[in-house]
């Protein structure tokens, strides 16, 4: 089949087409700018095109192209007549869907934490022989600083019982856009539900009722592990275990200790060692931009994504816990002017409460295809700070972060550069700037 991918350059969709790869099949793809995740894709034998591509044009040559939520924001009157002529155009999460049908998927959810969480839960099942297929938002550097992983077939007795015949799909479900509506698991994890994307979902009880939705996928046999709710997970964790998995984990902070308690809960349902279990969450390095240590000299170095209030206090909690004797810095940048808008009263909170040193807060991310002019107007950076209202939290526009840091920054300190938008590649750049000193 020749299957062509509109945003392919997304961390999901991309996985997505290494999976069509894998398979055999023709596989290409657009985005608006080239990565690191599409040059990785051209490496392993995908066509990339770079630039905008009219969605009209692609009926007559693909069997199936399926296209990113955000390009479908994008070009929703051209997708919408396309979809009229032509039935093999399937948004990412319907492609993803009709993969859940064929295996026994697990869907790891939640407005934090899923990532992680998919990342722990899919090793424990590697070193336990169940081969599964790895569908993630991130990238490990167990499957070679990869986002995904081709399985097969269980290699042991229990699991093909328990499996039917069926192989493992693990997969993060995203509830941005009702995604995870298109999913069909026979387990789920829950790690959290808080207020986010409100720009989709406008209120808190609208997040809650898809939530509860995507529940009522499951079957009558299927497994539910909600960590908002210690009874879900009686049957397979006793009191004892968090106490153990503090001491063994490598990745610091409370919520990794709740991310491992549901990894854990979830290999026990599939019958998995403890044993296992343990020795795999022990050796788990982390994933990509979550609480990340890039360098240790002259400064600690630490790219995170966080993007929500509670992600952020999480990450600067971690780390207060992990350094509590060290000066500690954080760069953050908001991702998306909706986001911010929204939760305005959550961000000021969290950064007038936050154990840091310095704060600095730069411009928002613009998120293409998600952003409504009028919210553009309401909020910024600089309103932000101005109501956090602390000496030790300011402003500072993009360009002149790189030379405020090299001025300001002496030996020793904790440096957390946050966010979900493109303020990684400033970690980066003061990784490769530091390396040449």
């Amino acid at each position: 089949m020749k299957i062509h991918f509109l945003g392919i350059g997304g961390i999901g969709v991309s996985a997505l087409a290494q999976y069509y790869l894998a398979k055999g099949h023709d596989v290409s793809g657009s985005d608006l700018v080239s990565s690191e995740i599409t040059e990785a894709l051209l490496k392993k034998g995908a066509k990339i095109h770079i630039g905008q591509e009219n969605p009209d044009d692609l009926s007559k040559k693909f069997d199936l192209v399926i296209y990113s939520p955000a390009v479908h924001v994008r070009h929703s009157m051209s997708n919408t007549r396309v979809r009229h002529r032509m039935s093999n155009i399937l948004s990412y999460p319907e492609a993803l869907g009709e993969l859940t049908k064929q295996h026994f998927t697990i869907a790891v959810c939640g407005t934090h934490g899923k990532s992680t969480t998919t990342a722990m839960l899919s090793l424990i099942l590697i070193k336990a022989g169940l081969d599964p297929t790895v569908i993630i938002g991130t990238k490990l550097k167990e499957l070679g600083d990869g986002n995904f992983r081709m399985g097969g077939k269980s290699k042991t007795n229990t699991a093909r019982t328990l499996l039917r015949g069926r192989n493992v799909l693990v997969i993060e479900a995203d509830e941005h856009f009702g995604s995870f509506l298109n999913y069909w698991p026979k387990m789920i994890i829950i790690t959290n539900i808080e207020a986010d994307h409100l720009d989709y979902y406008k209120n808190l009880q609208n997040v809650k009722k898809a939530f509860r939705q995507f529940v009522g996928h499951l079957p009558k046999d299927g497994v539910l592990l909600d960590l908002r709710s210690p009874t879900s997970l009686l049957d397979f964790v006793n009191p004892t275990d968090p106490q153990k998995l503090k001491k063994i984990l490598k990745v610091p902070g409370e919520h990794n200790i709740s991310n491992a308690l549901a990894a854990l809960a979830a290999a026990r349902a599939l019958k998995v060692s403890d044993r296992i279990s343990f020795r795999a969450l022990s050796e788990f390095k982390g994933a990509w931009r979550r609480f990340e240590i890039l360098q240790l000299k002259p400064f600690i170095l630490v790219s995170d994504y966080g993007h929500n209030p509670t992600k952020a206090m999480a990450a600067l909690k971690a780390a207060r816990e992990k350094w509590p004797k060290k000066e500690i810095w954080c760069v953050y940048q908001p991702h998306q002017y909706a986001r911010t808008h929204y939760l305005f009263k959550d961000f000021v909170r969290t950064f007038r409460t936050a154990p840091t040193d310095k704060m600095i807060i730069t411009d928002i991310y613009d998120v293409a295809g998600r952003e409504e002019k009028k919210i553009t107007k309401k909020v910024s950076s600089p309103k932000l700070v101005a109501a956090v209202n602390k000496e030790n939290v300011i402003y500072l526009p993009n360009k002149k972060i790189l030379p405020f840091l090299n001025k300001s920054l002496s030996h020793g300190q904790v440096l957390i550069i946050m966010g979900a938008g493109d303020i990684y590649l400033l970690a980066e750049n003061l990784k490769k700037h530091e390396s040449n000193q």
